[in-house]
Protein backbone atom coordinates (compact mmCIF):
# COMPACT_ATOMS: atom_id res chain seq x y z
CA UNK A 1 0.00 0.00 0.00
CA UNK A 2 1.46 3.08 -1.17
CA UNK A 3 0.43 6.61 0.69
CA UNK A 4 1.12 10.34 -0.22
CA UNK A 5 4.15 12.22 0.89
CA UNK A 6 2.21 13.28 4.20
CA UNK A 7 0.99 10.15 5.77
CA UNK A 8 -2.51 10.34 6.73
CA UNK A 9 -1.27 10.70 10.40
CA UNK A 10 0.86 13.59 10.34
CA UNK A 11 -1.96 15.96 8.46
CA UNK A 12 -3.50 18.11 11.65
CA UNK A 13 -7.20 17.30 10.54
CA UNK A 14 -6.33 13.84 11.18
CA UNK A 15 -4.29 14.21 14.78
CA UNK A 16 -7.40 16.54 16.06
CA UNK A 17 -9.84 13.52 14.36
CA UNK A 18 -7.71 10.81 16.25
CA UNK A 19 -8.52 13.13 19.56
CA UNK A 20 -12.25 12.94 19.04
CA UNK A 21 -12.10 8.97 17.88
CA UNK A 22 -9.71 8.01 20.63
CA UNK A 23 -11.60 10.38 23.52
CA UNK A 24 -15.14 9.36 22.19
CA UNK A 25 -14.49 5.93 22.88
CA UNK A 26 -13.00 6.33 26.49
CA UNK A 27 -16.27 8.23 27.19
CA UNK A 28 -18.55 5.73 25.98
CA UNK A 29 -16.91 3.07 26.96
CA UNK A 30 -14.30 4.07 30.31
CA UNK A 31 -11.71 2.38 28.31
CA UNK A 32 -8.54 3.34 26.11
CA UNK A 33 -7.91 2.34 22.83
CA UNK A 34 -4.40 3.31 23.16
CA UNK A 35 -1.92 4.70 25.48
CA UNK A 36 -3.26 8.61 26.13
CA UNK A 37 -0.30 9.58 27.95
CA UNK A 38 1.97 10.13 24.26
CA UNK A 39 1.33 13.14 22.44
CA UNK A 40 -1.17 13.52 20.18
CA UNK A 41 1.01 13.20 17.17
CA UNK A 42 1.75 9.84 19.01
CA UNK A 43 -1.28 8.61 19.08
CA UNK A 44 -2.44 9.67 15.65
CA UNK A 45 0.45 7.06 14.22
CA UNK A 46 0.06 4.13 17.17
CA UNK A 47 -4.15 4.18 15.78
CA UNK A 48 -3.11 4.01 12.34
CA UNK A 49 -0.73 1.66 12.88
CA UNK A 50 -2.86 -0.52 14.94
CA UNK A 51 -3.35 -4.41 14.71
CA UNK A 52 -7.27 -3.98 14.74
CA UNK A 53 -9.42 -1.82 12.45
CA UNK A 54 -10.93 1.34 13.08
CA UNK A 55 -12.92 3.08 10.68
CA UNK A 56 -15.29 5.88 10.92
CA UNK A 57 -17.63 8.02 8.97
CA UNK A 58 -19.03 10.88 8.69
CA UNK A 59 -22.56 12.60 9.88
CA UNK A 60 -23.75 13.24 6.68
CA UNK A 61 -27.54 11.87 5.61
CA UNK A 62 -25.50 9.29 3.33
CA UNK A 63 -22.08 9.13 5.61
CA UNK A 64 -19.09 9.13 3.52
CA UNK A 65 -16.48 7.50 5.46
CA UNK A 66 -13.75 10.20 6.93
CA UNK A 67 -11.03 7.64 8.73
CA UNK A 68 -9.45 4.20 8.48
CA UNK A 69 -6.12 3.06 9.42
CA UNK A 70 -3.92 0.96 8.06
CA UNK A 71 -5.59 -2.44 8.51
CA UNK A 72 -9.24 -0.89 7.24
CA UNK A 73 -7.06 0.43 4.41
CA UNK A 74 -5.79 -3.09 3.78
CA UNK A 75 -9.37 -5.09 4.51
CA UNK A 76 -11.31 -2.74 1.97
CA UNK A 77 -7.69 -3.01 -0.61
CA UNK A 78 -7.85 1.03 -0.98
CA UNK A 79 -5.80 3.91 -0.74
CA UNK A 80 -6.38 6.48 2.13
CA UNK A 81 -7.61 9.23 -0.90
CA UNK A 82 -10.39 6.52 -2.22
CA UNK A 83 -11.28 5.37 1.04
CA UNK A 84 -12.50 8.63 2.84
CA UNK A 85 -13.98 9.32 -0.69
CA UNK A 86 -16.14 6.09 -0.29
CA UNK A 87 -20.04 6.25 1.22
CA UNK A 88 -20.17 3.76 4.47
CA UNK A 89 -22.91 1.44 3.02
CA UNK A 90 -21.03 1.04 0.49
CA UNK A 91 -18.25 -1.29 2.88
CA UNK A 92 -21.09 -3.79 2.89
CA UNK A 93 -23.07 -5.50 0.13
CA UNK A 94 -26.73 -4.94 -0.57
CA UNK A 95 -27.88 -7.82 1.44
CA UNK A 96 -26.11 -6.44 4.65
CA UNK A 97 -27.01 -3.09 4.50
CA UNK A 98 -30.19 -2.95 6.08
CA UNK A 99 -28.60 -4.91 9.63
CA UNK A 100 -25.83 -2.43 9.23
CA UNK A 101 -28.30 0.70 9.09
CA UNK A 102 -30.00 -1.22 12.08
CA UNK A 103 -27.09 -1.40 14.54
CA UNK A 104 -25.66 2.07 13.17
CA UNK A 105 -28.45 3.51 14.23
CA UNK A 106 -29.00 1.37 17.78
CA UNK A 107 -25.23 2.67 18.53
CA UNK A 108 -26.08 6.49 17.53
CA UNK A 109 -29.15 5.90 20.16
CA UNK A 110 -27.42 4.43 22.93
CA UNK A 111 -23.69 5.78 22.27
CA UNK A 112 -21.85 2.46 21.72
CA UNK A 113 -22.77 -1.03 21.23
CA UNK A 114 -20.76 -4.01 21.51
CA UNK A 115 -20.99 -8.00 19.81
CA UNK A 116 -21.89 -6.58 15.85
CA UNK A 117 -21.05 -9.69 13.38
CA UNK A 118 -21.69 -9.12 9.95
CA UNK A 119 -19.78 -9.94 6.09
CA UNK A 120 -18.02 -6.72 4.76
CA UNK A 121 -16.50 -6.54 0.88
CA UNK A 122 -13.68 -5.35 -0.40
CA UNK A 123 -13.04 -3.09 -3.29
CA UNK A 124 -11.95 -5.45 -5.44
CA UNK A 125 -15.20 -8.35 -3.94
CA UNK A 126 -13.28 -9.71 -1.33
CA UNK A 127 -15.79 -10.83 1.48
CA UNK A 128 -15.05 -11.45 4.89
CA UNK A 129 -16.81 -12.01 8.22
CA UNK A 130 -16.12 -9.22 11.18
CA UNK A 131 -17.14 -10.05 14.63
CA UNK A 132 -17.06 -8.51 18.27
CA UNK A 133 -17.33 -5.35 16.67
CA UNK A 134 -17.83 -2.38 18.72
CA UNK A 135 -19.17 0.77 17.38
CA UNK A 136 -19.35 4.38 19.22
CA UNK A 137 -20.46 7.82 18.67
CA UNK A 138 -17.26 10.20 17.97
CA UNK A 139 -17.81 13.32 19.71
CA UNK A 140 -15.91 16.85 18.90
CA UNK A 141 -14.26 18.99 21.55
CA UNK A 142 -17.80 20.15 22.82
CA UNK A 143 -19.68 16.84 22.83
CA UNK A 144 -21.40 16.88 19.57
CA UNK A 145 -21.61 13.98 17.43
CA UNK A 146 -19.67 14.53 14.57
CA UNK A 147 -18.89 11.08 13.29
CA UNK A 148 -19.61 7.28 14.43
CA UNK A 149 -16.93 4.87 14.30
CA UNK A 150 -16.41 0.72 14.73
CA UNK A 151 -13.48 -1.06 15.78
CA UNK A 152 -12.54 -4.99 15.41
CA UNK A 153 -9.85 -6.90 16.19
CA UNK A 154 -11.14 -10.45 14.48
CA UNK A 155 -12.14 -10.90 11.17
CA UNK A 156 -12.24 -13.93 8.20
CA UNK A 157 -12.42 -14.04 4.56
CA UNK A 158 -15.17 -16.33 3.20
Amino acid sequence: MTYTLQKPWQKNAIIYYTQCLLHSYKHWTKESLLDLSTTPEQQAQALFEAPFVVVSQGIESDPILNYGNKKALELWELSWEDFIQLPGRETAEEMERTARRSFLNEASSKGFIKNYSGVRISSKGQRFYIQNVLVWNVLDENNRKCGQAAMFKSWKFV
